[in-house]
């Protein structure tokens, strides 16, 4: 019964979808008012009913629908039973599809006034195409309510990862707005393309929907690299896994996009690079549905393997083979009669961060498909590590800091040196003493000391433009105002990144790693870290199986375990403690235990005595600052989107 209440749902939604599709096709070609919203509604109510179906289902332990059996347990907290939905394959797609159909339905109704125009007609029609196709892999290969062929009284649980932090009930969701939101200005970019209307303001209001989308995106990223730093074990934060390029990929297209898209309003340039970066942003998002969810790359962020392979693929070649004809068709009217009239000019900057953004993403994309097509070809497994990435991205970030100086500050079309250098000197006076600072406490690596002299710069711009908008505001009599004001929310992400850039530099450059064996009652020094071991403790209950160590750090007590949930494996987990501030960060792993193997779980060290433990110690000077960043990027995307004018935006 309740499989068959959950597939009727999908079946509303996916009928819902295809007749909206048609019939903001047809209200487009004939020029009639359709029934857009109804449809939306539809399809929103579809997907809704589903989602209650599996949620009531994970909640209450329904074990005759496979995807409870396989993901839930009756020892399964609320929270992660809640979360089940998104743990696995079948169910993220229904999160996914929810989220897309809230998005439709909202931009529906935000264009209510301009339901009649050709545009918005043509663009609904793709967005209830793009939630067929996902609704449909769910009616068809996808099925997340099959019924469980045999009587479960105990299901598998969810995997380990997916039930050792909160953070599970929010990085997914946030991944998927992001994901699902560049699918508005890539359906307005195509109904543009189609209807020939491409010199229209079009682009500029798109550009609210890609902030929503980036933005989400951005906090879903930070957060994955959180979760990663406090779950996996390794100290790290950012491995350049393969399913992390995937979301990093459209993530550098869109913000090229967010920021060429002011040229086009200001100048009228960029009009045929804008619509290009607007149907690549949503091709990369499928291309990394793809990656996670066709079994073709193996991650610890990656879906087990399915047969959605050749449809997500096909379904990518499809976008991109289409937006590249509509783009070539409509060629001629995309050119600008204008060009850049100078280099150092505010648009000339554009150019050159646009060319970094897209210039990395190509990096990155190579790196990661790299390792498919020479085992496609050769039939051997080769991997492209880190150093490979990171000796592209740290002289770019370097480069892009410099923008991040420059590009609020300077005007359009001329370069006047005498009035940038009134607006820059007190940055460039500030970095300066910053970087002087910096050596006098004995910090001597070139490449940081760059950073930080143009990191300093660029918060010092963000501040300045900020402050003009606090003054302006004061001067109108509402601070309000400066709320609204169109800098407003992207020099706030501006302060975002480089407080995340502060952070990356400094915590990777300057981490201590170390491993130490200690026996009871024993402590050393760490990077200037008091650690001690005090002994064993054992925690046990219906969710999992645990020893701990009981740790000294300071004045704070950690406990590093070693943690066996219960359910589908009896595989232990190293579940590492962190006493974190915004100096430092102390990150302690249980590596192994010394004598005869009897704690269950732990490497075993058969050189060390009975009683002793060997501890991974981390110690990372400003890693906090990275999800400070993250939070500050996130409410400058908050305040961008919900700002009232649609005018320029420095960025």
């Amino acid at each position: 019964m309740i499989e068959t209440l959950g597939r009727v749902g999908l079946d509303v939604a996916l009928l819902s979808a295809i007749l909206g599709a048609i019939d903001q096709w047809w209200s487009a070609r004939r020029r009639r008012p359709g029934h857009g919203r109804s449809f939306a509604l539809g399809a929103l109510g579809g997907v809704v009913l589903s989602v209650a179906v599996m949620q009531y289902a994970l909640i209450t332990h329904d074990f005759s629908l496979a995807y409870v059996a396989e993901n839930n347990a009756t020892f399964t907290p609320l929270l992660y039973s809640i979360t089940g939905m998104w743990s696995a394959l079948e169910g993220s797609l229904l999160l996914w599809v929810l989220l897309l159909d809230s998005l439709i339905l909202g931009v529906v109704f935000y264009y209510r006034r301009e339901r009649d125009d050709d545009v918005v007609r043509v663009a609904s029609a793709v967005l209830f195409l793009t939630t067929a196709f996902f609704t449909f892999l769910m009616v068809g290969p996808a099925d997340p309510f099959l019924a469980n062929a045999a009587v479960v009284h105990q299901g598998a649980g969810p995997n380990a990862l997916l039930q050792d932090n909160p953070l599970v009930a929010m990085h997914p969701p946030l991944l998927y707005l992001g994901f699902v939101g560049f699918s508005v200005p890539f359906a307005f970019a195509i109904a543009m393309l189609v209807t020939g209307r491409v010199q229209d303001r079009w682009p500029l209001e798109q550009r609210r929907w890609t902030v929503l989308a980036w933005g989400s995106l951005s906090v879903g990223i930070v957060l994955g690299a959180w979760w990663s730093y406090q779950v996996l074990g390794w100290g790290g934060f950012w491995g350049w896994d393969p399913v992390e390029n995937a979301a990093l990929l459209p993530w550098l297209t869109a913000t090229a996009y967010i920021h060429s898209v002011i040229v086009q309003d200001r100048r009228g340039l960029f009009r045929i690079w804008n619509l290009s970066l607007a149907i690549a942003t949503f091709a990369l998002t499928v291309l990394g549905t793809f990656f996670t969810r066709s079994g073709v790359l193996q991650s610890v962020h990656a879906f087990s393997s399915s047969t959605l392979g050749p449809l997500l693929i096909g379904f990518f070649f499809v976008v991109v083979v289409g937006g590249g004809l509509l783009l070539a068709w409509r060629g001629d009217r995309l050119r600008s009669p204008v060009g850049v009239d100078h280099p150092l000019s505010r648009e000339g900057l554009f150019v050159a961060n646009n060319v970094l953004f897209v210039g990395f993403a190509i990096v990155v994309l190579l790196g990661t498909v790299f390792p498919l097509l020479y085992q496609a070809v050769n039939g051997a497994q080769v991997t492209v590590g880190s150093p490979y990435f990171a000796a592209v991205a740290a002289p770019l970030s370097v480069i892009l800091l410099a923008l991040m100086a420059l590009a609020p500050l300077v005007s359009w079309r001329t370069v006047d040196a005498g009035v940038l250098w009134g607006r820059v000197r007190v940055s460039v006076w500030f970095a300066l003493g910053l970087v002087v600072a910096l050596l006098v406490a004995g910090v001597d690596r070139w490449v940081e000391l760059v950073a930080c002299f143009f990191a300093a710069a660029a918060a010092g711009a963000a501040l300045r433009t900020l402050r003009l908008a606090l003054v302006a505001a004061k001067r109108r009599g509402s601070l309000r105002r400066a709320l609204r004001a169109p800098s407003t929310g992207g020099m706030l992400v501006h302060l975002g990144v480089v407080v995340l850039a502060v952070g990356i530099v400094t915590s990777t450059s300057y981490a201590t790693r170390s491993e130490v064996t200690l026996a009871t009652g024993q402590s050393t020094v760490v990077a200037g870290q008091y650690v001690g071991f005090h002994g064993f403790r054992t925690v046990r209950n219906a969710l999992e199986h645990a020893t701990e160590l009981v740790v000294s750090v300071g004045g704070a007590t950690l406990y590093p375990a070693i943690t066996t949930f219960n359910g589908r494996s009896t595989q232990s987990v190293g579940t590492p403690a962190i006493d974190s501030n915004l100096v430092r960060d102390v990150y302690v792993t249980f590596d192994a235990v010394g004598g005869n193997g009897a704690t269950s779980g732990a490497q075993l060290a058969n050189n060390l005595p009975a009683g002793s433990v060997v501890l991974g110690v981390t110690v990372e000077p400003l890693l906090a600052w990275l999800w400070l960043g993250g939070l500050l990027v996130g409410l400058g995307s908050a305040v961008a989107f919900v700002r009232r004018r649609h005018a320029e935006e420095v960025a």
